[in-house]
């Protein structure tokens, strides 16, 4: 029986290379992104012209009714979750001065990228628990969390704050599941060249020129593929609550 995966944000950037690459890993995938599918279609064809089985999820992790509707589409679609990937996510519209901040924004960065995260494993292991076990377990959960979340950067507070919550709830989550027989770890990119970074390139290739960045260069949506893959396919000794950190290369430390 082939394993599926769900990969939330998946249709452009890292989302899409970890689901490419989970895809010619043997999963199957279940693609989530917030637009019609129609808007997406080139991007499912891509991983459907490499003989990978997809389907397709419009849905909201920020909203209830859609993170539910995640689960039941792919059991729906492929019968069982073995692997989820927390992968979506938002920036601050707008970069302002931490005491500058407003409650809206920081309501809806959290709102996406923690609760959304939060809540969505909550379900997602409820059904991984409710399944026969595959390979001797029952599932793999990988959130996809950020440097942010041990960088502080005051114009966009409210992006480290949600990020800081993802690693907490790797913990957490990873202390609650390992018992269940599912794996809980995370991986932390670096500066990722990506459509969300473009608009700071200049700025971020000036501190890595000047070595005033904790990153030593700029990495590709592959870098952190490559380490959700490996999570994911028992290439690594360790068990659970574990995180990667993804500046081209890994780093694995004990949370």
């Amino acid at each position: 029986m082939k394993k599926t995966a769900i990969v939330t944000g998946s249709s452009r950037g890292i989302g899409l290379a970890i689901a490419r690459q989970l895809g010619l890993d043997g999963f199957q995938i279940v693609m989530v992104a917030t637009g019609p599918q129609e808007r997406n279609q080139a991007a499912l064809d891509s991983l459907t012209a490499l003989g990978i089985p997809c389907a397709y999820v419009q849905a909201d992790v920020g909203v209830q009714a859609d993170r539910l509707r995640i689960v039941s589409e792919a059991v729906c679609a492929f019968g069982r979750i073995d692997v989820l990937v927390n992968n979506a996510g938002v920036a601050p519209k707008e970069r302002v001065d931490l005491l500058e901040m407003t409650e809206e924004s920081f309501d809806r960065v959290v709102g996406i990228n923690t609760k959304g995260c939060m809540f969505l494993t909550q379900a997602v292991a409820k059904q991984m628990i409710a399944q026969e076990p595959l390979d001797g377990r029952k599932g793999v959960i990988v959130n996809v969390s950020s440097c942010s979340a041990v960088v502080s950067s005051v114009s966009r507070g409210e992006y480290c704050v949600s990020k800081a919550g993802v690693s907490m709830l790797t913990a957490l989550f990873a202390d609650r599941l390992a018992g269940e027989g599912i794996l809980v770890n995370e991986v932390r990119p670096g500066v990722i060249a990506t459509d969300m970074t473009s608009t700071v390139k200049e700025k971020y290739d000036k501190l890595i020129a000047a070595n005033a960045f904790p990153i030593a260069r700029w990495g590709r949506p592959e870098d952190v593929a490559g380490a959700v893959s490996a999570l994911c396919s028992d290439k690594f000794s360790y068990t659970t609550g574990n995180y990667i950190d993804v500046d081209g290369g890994f780093h694995i430390q004990r949370l």
